[in-house]
């Protein structure tokens, strides 16, 4: 007889909240893990939680919404469990407008957002200030107060505080796997899990960041560019990524980084004169809809698959880890459409 309800294969931003969640509801869970905890993609330094533009509604886009809004709650809880800090803050965001035709459709959208954000966020066109701010050739700037930050390797390391403290067990290394099976491990998952069904479901993409000794804790994240600029609560500004969909070494860093840095400095000229106190490189999965990739292993009884947080996997985490807990424990499939792995098929 099973003494384990649900055994998760891998301790990254999926495999640990969905095993928080079965846990927090009373499941006997068992995470195992071959290298360590937040060892991928998980284990970077930009921890940006940024949403979706507020047009063209979708199923999609209300599902990672409501993750943005549940984020407080949950990552406050996990705090509450492991008594860990996860570098939480919902902070906004800048972005800069390029041209009219620019900031006709910033407009456009903010009022998109008056109703698709139910008066629970805002995004309003504001006029650029001087100092920490990005760009912009209109001298107007996009700001979101949707947007949080985390910090990726303290949040993934209170998650694993909280489900040891919830009674869970975390395994690095083997260990056996019992009960429903549920397979979150990054990109290698996805090369398994296109071998098994015999079509390419996703592929991992390379991403390279820096972190750099500059105290802006209490300053919305930067969009510039096509970088996130992240002040987190301990002093430091996480710059990243790179997106390699080729690659040769899949975490060391290279001149790419050293380009990324240039243009961070180039896009907030008062990062000039900080000190560079991390390098990171590592792989992360995208899905090939660019969608999570949740649900039932197709032909494999008992096993899950939860997978494809490129990019937006802990945006998505406190949605996803409820949405599986539901079909995990009661057999309840509230995944959107487009998000389950028959779609990526």
């Amino acid at each position: 007889m099973a003494t384990v309800d649900v055994t998760v294969m891998g301790a990254g931003i999926f495999g640990l909240s969905i095993a928080y969640a079965c846990a927090a509801r009373g499941a006997k869970v068992r995470v195992i893990e071959r290298a360590g905890i937040g060892a991928g993609s998980s284990g970077g330094l930009v921890g940006a939680l940024a949403p979706h533009v507020p047009e063209n509604w979708n199923e999609k886009k209300a599902f990672q919404f409501e993750s943005l809004m549940m984020a407080a709650g949950f990552w406050g809880a996990v705090e509450d469990a492991s008594g860990l800090a996860t570098g939480y803050a919902q902070c906004g965001r800048l972005q800069g407008i390029a041209d009219a035709r620019g900031l006709d459709l910033a407009r456009e959208r903010a009022e998109n957002a008056r109703g698709l954000w139910q008066g629970q966020a805002v995004w309003q066109v504001v006029r650029r200030q001087g100092g920490w701010a990005p760009p912009s050739a209109t001298g107007w700037l996009i700001h979101d107060t949707l947007s949080a930050r985390l910090h990726p390797r303290r949040a993934c390391a209170s998650l694993a505080g909280a489900v040891v403290a919830l009674g869970g067990e975390i395994v690095i290394g083997e260990a056996a796997a019992e009960g429903k099976i549920v397979w979150a491990t990054g990109h290698h998952g996805l090369a398994d899990l296109s071998a098994a069904l015999g079509k390419a479901v996703g592929a991992g993409i390379k991403g390279q960041a820096v972190l750099l000794d500059h105290d802006a804790r209490d300053r919305p994240q930067l969009f510039a560019d096509g970088l996130h600029l992240v002040p987190h609560g301990d002093g430091t500004v996480a710059v990243g990524s790179t997106t390699e969909r080729a690659f040769d070494a899949p975490d060391s860093t290279d001149a790419q980084l050293d380009a990324v840095l240039v243009r961070a400095i180039a896009a907030c000229p008062v990062l000039a004169r900080a000190p560079v106190l991390a390098r990171w490189a590592g792989v992360r999965p995208r899905a090939r809809t660019r969608a999570p990739m949740l649900g039932e292993w197709p032909g494999r009884h008992g096993h899950y698959v939860a997978n494809g947080g490129f990019k937006i996997g802990f945006g998505m985490a406190p949605k996803v880890a409820g949405a599986m807990a539901d079909l995990l424990l009661e057999g309840r499939d509230g995944i959107p459409a487009g998000f389950r792995v028959k779609d990526n098929l």
